[in-house]
């Protein structure tokens, strides 16, 4: 797959690699402007590439990126992630009852999904014993 990508896509793929949560574009602009990034459009170019290629998801409540956690499977049509609002971190969760569940209702109202993402949001296991205190 990364042989098929452009320098710009593999410096914003390998960014978001090593990140530990979700980056939004700004964000990752500011970490590769010492490899020539200038402007947003760049940035914006390589992910809306990456998005296509299933390489990367969109956060849409946080209106950030993150790395595709299991490219060999993912069900990007229909994804469910877990975030915590106090660290940012972001998990990707595979659930086959929460797909089956959602296939099953857009099914039985005629409704023809091309597209559906679920993120919960809340606080991870460690923020929420931090708060416990």
């Amino acid at each position: 797959m990364s042989s098929k990508l452009t320098r710009n896509q593999k410096l914003v793929l390998n960014t978001l690699k090593n990140a530990k949560g979700p980056l939004s574009a700004y964000a990752i602009l500011d970490h590769l402007r010492e490899e020539g990034f200038r402007a947003p459009l760049q940035v914006y170019r390589a992910l809306e590439k990456l998005v296509q290629l299933k390489c990367i998801h969109r956060l849409e409540s946080v209106n950030a990126f993150m790395i595709c956690l299991h490219p060999e499977n993912c069900q990007h049509e229909l994804t469910t992630f877990i975030i915590c609002e106090n660290c940012g971190k972001a998990n990707e969760v595979q659930n086959q009852t929460i797909v089956s569940s959602v296939k099953q209702m857009v099914q039985a109202i005629g409704f023809q999904a091309h597209k559906s993402t679920l993120e919960v949001r809340g606080l991870c296991k460690k923020c929420a014993t931090k708060q416990d205190f």
